[in-house]
């Protein structure tokens, strides 16, 4: 197959999988929000992380990476942070905080991202560091939804980590954006 025509398939498992993450998040908020069902929050959230592993799996065994899946899945993953930490807020405070601080990282990087496609610069995966931060992100949120009674300052521990991390996740970011955009203008 073409590498340039693979590249732009819309329709490919791992594309769906990522529209199926998305389409979890309105059920984990009405889980967790509306039924307080803690037990059906974590089934839900779990299924979608399941499904993040594998379409990643998927898509690099299968050659099925393509640009729509480099913007799709960390929206899906965003997505289902932002919700997950909205939700865990109203138990949480701090984690409000967590939730503007990743709305700010992820427009500005987006913003970034989308004139670097503009310029038809190539679309990347997420680096180490992206990967890095989701995995911490996930698992603090998840500890506190296994964990209804964790106390607040172990909860606060973990957000405070989890801003670090995400903080010097967007500096990286920043960094390589910038310089991407750079260097064509020195081109």
């Amino acid at each position: 197959m073409n590498d340039s025509r693979g590249k732009s398939r819309i329709f490919t498992i791992p594309n769906l999988l990522s529209m199926v993450r998305i389409l979890l998040i309105p059920g984990i908020v009405w889980m967790y929000a509306v039924r307080e069902d803690t037990v059906w929050t974590l089934v839900l959230v779990a299924l979608s992380a399941l499904t993040d592993v594998i379409d990643g799996r998927i898509a690099r065994r299968f050659n099925m990476v393509s640009d729509l899946g480099k913007a799709l899945d960390p929206i899906a993953d965003k997505l289902t942070q932002g919700a997950l930490a909205i939700c865990l807020a109203l138990r949480y405070p701090l984690l409000w905080a967590l939730a503007a601080w990743l709305v700010v990282k992820e427009v500005t990087t987006g913003i970034l991202g989308l004139m670097l496609v503009k310029r038809e610069r190539p679309v990347h995966s997420a680096k180490w560091h992206g990967k890095v931060c989701t995995a911490l992100l996930y698992g603090s949120m998840m500890l506190m939804l296994l964990v209804p009674g964790l106390p607040r300052w172990v909860a606060n521990t973990l957000i405070v980590l989890c801003l670090v991390m995400m903080t010097v996740s967007f500096v990286m970011y920043l960094r390589d954006y910038i310089g991407r955009l750079k260097s064509e203008k020195e081109e």
